[in-house]
């Protein structure tokens, strides 16, 4: 089958896990003999990355372009809110994206297009896929479609701009412009009912299918080593992704702790002035998945603390692969995923006295879960990779029947 994939963010360009996971897809594809070419955006370096050009021809065929607007999208956090809200409508309006995808489609012929988020890339890419009379499938991955930000903070869900005119003219458009695709791909049932709550892909078919979990080789589980409660923050440092709440409360729990922490974005400054004062704080900046398999393996519970709404987080895949056990907030589609005193417990967000509750209960018995690392392994066979792209290839075969 002759496959196009658009993604805004392709590695190693990336900021999160939905540009891991476009990744994982189109090497399981190309791995399969499928014909796999990939579009994406790079920084702008001069005139000639205005123009898609093949950078790479390694797991299928990269094409990458800077879209003609002020900034990629990587750079966003260093821009002020009216030089971003320019950005946005530049991005959703411009026919310079919808120009360089229908030279592509005309010289691909591709059997069908697989896009994942498209903000960044431009949104009329979809009116010239549409017109290519393609099978299209999208891949929803946060809520940016209707939050330019991509982010709805718990606690804030009705503030000004979620409620303003300004916020629904914009999703108006939004809408407008991406249509209905064939198909539509969700890993949560969260982020599937909040499109379809406001109108989006009212004619497409929907299929909620967990994102797969990541391939890699588990080392035996070792007995735990005496010591602290060791636990792992593995993420972007943001403050909506709960770091500082976190690290927080663990320093008020008058807990015997180690907290590591690996990532890196707003909040480095922050995380290392902590490390430094905080000598059971260890700031580890980005790790490579090999480092991070191996921070995994030394800890006790990974915590994903978040305050926004997440659809369906990476690290817990990583986590429960790993055999390691997750502390998170119950948020979003994060409970999709977790089956409470089981693989983890889920806690109220910002709930300082719920969360040290819990830490009582890993201090108290840090053995628990331990025994359990194998059976939090197995609950991961259901979402293999191989599962997750038999379900994609009839998903795109499939002109008829509703999923």
């Amino acid at each position: 089958m002759n496959i196009l994939v658009i993604s805004n963010l392709y590695p190693p360009y990336a900021r999160g896990g939905a540009e891991l996971i476009a990744a994982r897809l189109t090497h399981e594809l190309y791995g399969r003999g499928h014909r796999v070419t990939i579009f994406s955006t790079m920084p702008y370096g001069g005139l000639h990355t205005l123009f898609p050009a093949v950078v790479e021809r390694h797991i299928g065929t990269v094409y990458r372009f800077f879209p003609l607007n002020f900034y990629h999208s990587l750079d966003d956090h260093t821009r002020t809110i009216f030089i971003r809200a320019l950005w946005h409508l530049i991005d959703l309006f411009s026919p310079f994206p919808a120009l360089a995808i229908r030279r592509l489609l005309t010289e691909l012929r591709p059997d069908v297009v697989i896009t994942h988020n498209l903000k960044g890339i431009g949104l009329q890419i979809v009116r010239e896929i549409r017109l290519a009379h393609v099978r299209h499938l999208h891949v929803l991955h946060d809520v940016q479609l209707s939050i330019p930000s991509g982010l709805l903070v718990y606690g804030k869900e009705y503030r000004w701009f979620g409620r303003s005119p300004i916020r629904e003219l914009y999703e108006y458009f939004v809408k407008r412009a991406v249509g209905s695709p064939d198909v539509v791909i969700s890993p949560s049932k969260f982020l599937m009912d909040f499109h379809l709550a406001r109108g989006f892909f009212s004619r497409s078919i929907h299929c909620v299918l967990p994102s797969p979990a990541p391939t890699f080789t588990t080392r035996p589980i070792t007995p735990r080593v005496k010591g602290p409660l060791r636990l792992l923050f593995a993420g972007q440092l943001e403050r909506h992704k709960g770091i500082i709440f976190l690290m927080d409360t663990l320093q008020a729990s008058g807990l015997d702790f180690e907290l590591h922490i690996a990532g890196d974005g707003a909040l480095i400054q922050d995380v290392q002035k902590r490390s430094k004062l905080d000598s059971r704080i260890f700031y580890h900046g980005f790790v490579n998945f090999r480092n991070l398999l191996h921070l995994l393996e030394a800890s006790d519970a990974v915590v994903v603390p978040s305050l926004c709404y997440e659809n369906s987080p990476t690290i817990l895949y990583e986590a429960f692969q790993s055999g390691t056990p997750v502390i998170a907030s119950d948020i979003g589609g994060i409970g999709e995923l977790m089956s409470n005193g089981n693989n983890g417990y889920l806690f109220k967000p910002c709930d300082t006295k719920a969360l040290i509750d819990i830490l009582r209960i890993f201090s108290s018995t840090p053995d628990l879960f331990r025994s359990r690392a194998e059976e939090i392994r197995k609950t991961m066979e259901q979402y293999r990779l191989e599962a997750y792209v038999d379900k994609l290839l009839r998903l795109a075969n499939d002109h008829s029947s509703n999923v």
